[in-house]
């Protein structure tokens, strides 16, 4: 079988195809499709393909069951990285400014231990795994719902571009498909397929989060959930994870454990300033320091997940 060319012909069709399909229109496709030429101008582009029945193509993705005839490559990481240990980071695009600062610490400190980050190059937690990953010196790749050529989102550019000096951003979809809807339950399939773990970070009750989650645990793969305000409906989807069985998320190391890896040895946590003016409520601290509140949420969730701060009804506290 022609993996290329059912690739391009599911991504031309809008199909979403495992095999081929018994159509005049896949028998007209084939005879005139030529591989050869059509890898030469994706190489021109900047662009690779790695077809399902590679020896390279990563053997879990290959495992779902319905995996995809291949996938579209952008970046100078070798396809091996895909094969590697992987976790997906996953949450809301809304995402608040805790969610942002745990995703964003856990994607760095999952990278700095040597696991590759996976997640959907969407807005709020996605954007903040992948930035986590790369300010780790990791290894980070980002799933595309449309062709391997588009940024998407637009504003993103900047970060597909860093993710790809070092990483991979990969696609089922063939250079020139539009993004659309149905596309990104799709995608999420290939987020799942990647990774050995899922974490949740925050999501709503009806949330694409959850639906990578729900194929993760498909697959019988590992799906973590960072615990949130019974409040705040951007928990409401994580907590029930929680409720249905899935392992709590409280620091790096729970996910590294499933791994057999150990957390990097950090930088102590007694230098931050912080520490100094606790006890004291965040915004109490945003009123002492003059930093920004994103700023100061961010090291306040460093703090705690070093052990060096723990939250009492809204007031941080020295361990």
């Amino acid at each position: 079988m022609n993996e290329l060319a059912l690739a391009v012909f599911a991504s031309e069709t809008g199909a979403h195809l495992v095999r081929p399909p018994s159509s005049a229109r896949w028998s007209a496709h084939v005879r005139a499709f030529d591989p050869r030429a059509y890898e030469q101008r994706l190489g021109a582009r900047g662009f690779r393909f790695l077809a399902r029945a590679a020896p390279g193509f990563p053997p879990l993705l290959r495992a779902i069951h319905d995996p995809p005839p291949g996938l579209f490559l952008r970046g100078t990481a070798a396809e091996e990285m895909l094969s590697r240990p992987a976790v997906a980071v996953v949450g809301a695009r809304a995402c608040s400014g805790y969610g942002a600062s745990v995703a964003r610490t856990l994607a760095r400190e999952l990278a700095a231990a040597g696991l590759v980050v996976v997640s959907g190059l969407a807005r709020g937690v996605d954007a903040e795994a992948h930035r986590g990953a790369l300010e780790a010196g990791g290894l980070t790749v980002g799933v595309l719902g449309c062709g391997v050529d588009r940024d998407y989102p637009a504003a993103h550019a900047e970060l597909a571009r860093r993710i790809a000096e070092r990483g991979l951003v990969v696609s089922e979809y063939a250079p020139g498909v539009e993004p659309a809807p149905w596309r990104f339950p799709a995608r999420n399939r290939i987020i799942a397929g990647l990774c050995a773990a899922v974490a949740v970070v925050e999501a709503r009750e009806r949330s694409g989060a959850l639906i990578t989650a729900d194929l993760a645990l498909e697959e019988g793969r590992e799906v973590f959930a960072v615990p949130g305000e019974i409040t705040s409906a951007l928990s409401a989807g994580t907590n029930d994870l929680l409720k249905l069985g899935a392992s709590p998320l409280t620091r790096a190391a729970d996910v590294l454990s499933c791994f057999g890896l150990e957390e990097p040895e950090r930088a102590s946590a007694q230098t931050s300033a912080l520490l100094e003016l606790l006890p004291a409520t965040a915004d109490e601290l945003v009123q002492r320091t003059g930093r920004s509140s994103a700023e100061i949420a961010r090291e306040l969730v460093e703090l705690e997940l070093a052990g060096a701060a723990v939250a009492y009804d809204g007031v941080y506290r020295t361990c």
